[in-house]
């Protein structure tokens, strides 16, 4: 394993869906979300393809015996991108962002539910503090007197959106790993574009944007930059343990903000910063106590040293 470069590959793919996410508010309410979508999978399945035949593992993905399984977690993925598109033509790039690290809060309360996982006292804790992070920075949206007044209301629905986004999101998640038991990354990153890809173009008929010569780049952007991300970030998984790569996922978190400072003259609240800063925090507690638990069980798994 090459720890360093493991690193780099997961900056290199917080970056790249930083960028993609970048192009996608650029293109803001111009483009219907389902034409986004459609470009943002059928283009990512290009990489993906290339790279796996070169791989000579096309055939790999390609396979399944779970096809149920991946219209289960496409459905789920679709949704989420669905509502993150939606909400980033609402709502800074650094705030839909720290929204959507939500994510792995929900995923460990549907864990819990759907998995049968048993979750400690420690993990419940860190799921309540990151929710309050994410309240924290919600709660200007929902000022009852600017919507009173008719203010905000774009901003309130991203804000709602970029959440369920979140949530939809980490249904994904479990549903992955229902499929990892039989199926291979591959299959699972291909069959997952092209079911974005059949469900975004499944809009087609509610009307979509002849785009000018500046958004069909963008869109073309966002898939590639999409499926490239998706590949950096399997191959990161092949060069370091998870528990040593995965706190380097929050650096999208200070992507976002350059990005959406440089790009679009965007600069996060305060309290957008105090909640981004707690649900990272908490999220960064909950993988070193797994760390610590997985040495742990190591250490058991091993048994007394000889001689002791």
């Amino acid at each position: 394993m090459n720890i360093l470069e493991g690193i780099l590959l997961k900056l290199a793919s917080a970056l790249t869906f930083a960028v993609m996410q970048a192009l996608v508010r650029s293109l803001g309410e111009d483009i219907p979300v389902g034409e986004v979508v459609f470009f943002r999978s059928a283009f990512a399945v290009v990489p993906v393809v290339v790279i796996y035949a070169l791989r000579q593992e096309l055939a790999a993905a390609i396979r399944t015996a779970r096809p149920l399984g991946h219209i289960g977690r496409g459905v789920a993925g679709l949704a989420s991108m669905f509502c993150s598109f939606a909400a980033l033509a609402r709502l800074p790039l650094v705030e839909v962002t720290a929204i959507s690290f939500a994510s792995p809060f929900v995923t460990v309360a549907l864990a819990a539910l759907l998995l049968k996982e048993h979750v400690r006292f420690y993990r419940w804790s860190a799921v309540g503090v990151g929710f309050l992070g994410v309240m924290v920075m919600l709660a200007p949206n929902f000022d009852a007197a600017r919507l009173a007044a008719g203010h905000g209301q774009a901003q309130t629905l991203g804000a709602v959106l970029a959440l369920a986004g979140a949530c939809f999101n980490a249904g994904a998640v479990i549903q992955t790993r229902r499929l990892t038991g039989s199926e291979t990354t591959s299959s699972i990153v291909l069959y997952f574009s092209i079911a974005c890809a059949v469900g975004g173009l499944l809009t087609l008929p509610l009307g979509w944007a002849v785009p000018t010569r500046w958004e069909l780049a963008a869109l073309i952007g966002t898939g590639v930059l999409g499926g490239a991300g998706h590949l950096f970030l399997t191959e990161s998984y092949r060069h370091a343990p998870a528990s040593v790569i995965a706190p380097f996922d929050y650096a999208a978190i200070l992507f976002a903000f350059l990005l959406g400072y440089l790009m679009f003259d965007e600069v996060p609240t305060p309290l957008v910063v105090i909640g981004a800063a707690i649900v990272v925090e908490a999220g960064l507690f909950v993988l070193w106590r797994e760390r610590r638990l997985g040495l742990k069980r190591a250490r058991d798994a091993e048994g007394p040293a000889s001689g002791a």
